[in-house]
């Protein structure tokens, strides 16, 4: 479970971002912050894998 605290003036930005996707405002938060979560672990595997192969 995840309790999230914020102002009313991002909260009105998150319902609009999240309207025009036709999602929830908890379902455009979570799929953010997978989306997120997944650009940073590519990143560390292309690092990764540069490193590996003396690309840098």
């Amino acid at each position: 479970m995840l309790s999230l605290r914020i102002d009313g003036e991002l909260l009105e930005r998150l319902r609009q971002h999240a309207a025009k996707r036709g999602m929830s405002v908890q379902d455009y938060v979570v799929r953010t912050l997978i989306r997120d979560d997944f650009d940073q672990r590519f990143q560390t595997a292309v690092e990764e894998t540069e490193r590996f192969y003396g690309v840098r």
